[in-house]
């Protein structure tokens, strides 16, 4: 986002906050998923919540208008509030409320003491769906309907999940926006860990790192990037010694094999 919404988006965050604090956080942050489905299938609807043109009162009031009894007046005051802000295109004021409905969920699970976790299942579930091509081919499929996707996801990970954790998963394989399905579980994943200011780092490893490891690891990045880091851990023997690490876009890689393919470039070069 640029310009106006970018700042928009700081503003609502803001707003957001005070809404979490005040209500159910579950609930808005399902009833935000909502209202994003209805604003990507009503087009019109909206261009009309985000066109600058109108006084961002009758903006608020059409908001009101259309959500009225249809989800909670918190929820309904929170997307007015949304919607009197100025959004440069339509799709930024989506693509915010969608973030909104994903910080919702993740607050709702750092209050029950389980943001650990939904950090930790929405990356394993990423690469469930990586080693399983059918199941992934299940998920993408345009055919399948998002209620018979959303009745898989419920029957292969209800118990074994925290409950935000399924809903975004579920959210991510029903209502893609367009996106792959891994990206929109990497980007869940990035507003689970900015929720309390922690970059992620992924990590590939030949063998599994102790506990002690992990903490050693992730204080030595903490310190560097000067913010708390969570560690997601893959054991992949084709790395075949030391670690590859990726943080943002950034990427240290100690691997073995990076090693002899950077050794061979160099043979290359001086044959």
């Amino acid at each position: 986002m640029r310009g106006a919404s970018r700042a928009s988006l700081a503003e609502a965050t803001e707003r957001l906050e005070t809404a979490l604090s005040a209500g159910d956080a579950t609930r808005l942050g399902d009833e935000l998923f909502a209202v994003l489905r209805l604003l990507d299938r009503e087009h019109v609807l909206r261009r009309a919540l985000s066109d600058p043109a109108r006084p961002a009162e009758q903006r608020a009031g059409l908001a009101g208008a259309v959500l009225d009894g249809k989800v909670s007046s918190a929820t309904a005051e929170f997307a007015a509030d949304v919607v009197r802000l100025r959004w440069g295109r339509s799709v930024d004021l989506t693509d915010a409320i969608e973030r909104f409905a994903v910080v919702a969920l993740v607050a709702s699970a750092e209050a029950a003491g389980k943001l650990d976790d939904l950090e930790d299942e929405l990356f394993r579930f990423d690469r469930i769906v990586e080693a399983q091509p059918e199941l992934r081919g299940v998920l993408v499929d345009r055919r399948v309907s998002p209620e018979r996707k959303a009745t898989l996801l419920t029957e292969l990970l209800e118990g074994k999940t925290t409950p935000s954790s399924l809903r975004l998963i579920v959210e991510a394989a029903t209502h893609p926006r367009g996106r792959s399905l891994e990206r929109v579980l990497a980007e869940f994943g990035r507003i689970a860990a900015e929720r309390r200011n922690r970059l992620v780092a992924v990590v590939h490893t030949a063998v599994e790192l102790s506990e002690e490891q992990k903490g050693r690891l992730s204080a030595a990045l903490s310190a560097q990037y000067d913010r708390d880091v969570h560690l997601n851990i893959e054991v992949d023997p084709s790395v075949l010694g030391g670690m590859s690490i990726r943080v943002g876009d950034e990427e240290i890689d100690g691997t073995i094999v990076r090693r002899l393919a950077e050794i061979r470039r160099r043979i290359e070069r001086a044959s």
